[in-house]
């Protein structure tokens, strides 16, 4: 039951891979998936479902990957470690391929004192790097961690995240090289503004040939307001905003801080596009998905390509 991920059909076409996300909600209505996910039928090639994200809890990421799935679309599952141990993991991952899910990423997840249930326990049974291993290993050699073999192995898709801007930034490229050791195929970074610095480490990445290894994906979150660039820039960790884009950002009308977003948003798509290993754009319109079909068109992302 081999079906090969669209992200990678795209890859191979040598063409730029477009995904996005779709948040599930803080309940049970199928409804809220669907309305979220039609919003970008036809402008993406991947949908990212959240799993419990940043620590609160929300319907579940495979649920509603089902949901996009029965919808003729091709959902991301997004599987923290944060959440479950290895067993668990394991067990999601063969529901989700049963169910024509082929395309997954391995994340570490928030802690849990970012979220509304600061009394709950941690998992982190393994880590990011252990899932990918986990996950290429019931796919390639079609065992499990614990070394039974499975009937029918899921083959997915290996996604991960990278963060170019954490400290220390010297170490981001060796921590992507860990990452592609373990097997990943497909990275979606965080937002990226810092466009310089960006740059500096794709060169490191290209220095060690491992643009060649995994397709590389840079995340593009276009900015509503001035405010939005100020609290990114001062409280989410991890985030590198420059001054000169909450300047530009507070140099329009409020009424036009929107569009200005979409501008900076459009212009980075651009750059991106001419540095060397950037292999397409994981679009992160946060709570404004309808946003999503302007941007990949005024970037010049359609049409996407058809299998």
């Amino acid at each position: 039951m081999k079906t090969e991920s669209t992200i990678e059909k795209v890859l191979k076409s040598g063409q730029l891979v477009v995904t996005s996300e779709c948040g599930p909600p803080r309940g049970s209505n199928p409804d809220k998936v669907r309305e979220k996910a039609e919003l970008l039928r036809g402008y993406v090639d991947g949908v990212n479902v959240t799993d419990n994200q940043t620590a609160m809890v929300r319907m579940s990421s495979l649920s509603a990957c089902i949901i996009i799935k029965q919808m003729g679309m091709d959902p991301i599952l997004q599987m923290v470690c944060r959440d479950r141990n290895r067993l668990a993991m394991q067990s999601d991952i063969l529901g989700a391929y049963a169910h024509g899910i082929n395309t997954m990423l391995c994340l570490s997840g928030d802690h849990i004192h970012f979220g509304d249930h600061p009394m709950a326990t941690n998992v982190y049974d393994i880590d990011s790097v252990q899932a990918i291993q986990m996950v290429k290993k019931m796919r390639d050699e079609g065992k499990f961690q614990g070394g039974a073999d499975i009937d029918t192995p899921p083959k997915m898709f290996i996604g991960a995240a990278a963060n170019p801007f954490a400290d220390p930034f010297e170490l981001r490229v060796a921590r992507l090289a860990k990452k592609v050791k373990a097997g990943v195929d497909f990275i979606q970074t965080q937002c990226i503004y810092n466009m310089e610095k960006f740059e500096t480490w794709m060169k490191g990445v290209c220095d060690r040939g491992l643009h060649k290894q995994v397709a590389i994906l840079p995340g593009i979150t276009p900015m509503k307001t001035v405010g939005m660039a100020k609290y990114m820039k001062s409280r989410v960790p991890g985030m590198d905003v420059p001054d000169e884009i909450v300047k530009r950002m507070g140099g329009v009308p409020k009424e036009k801080q929107a569009e200005e977003g979409m501008k900076i948003a459009i212009e980075q798509i651009e750059r991106l596009k001419q540095v060397e290993g950037v292999a397409g754009f994981h679009i992160m319109a946060i709570e404004w998905e309808q946003k999503v079909p302007e941007l990949v068109e005024r970037a010049g992302l359609l049409p996407r390509p058809k299998f």
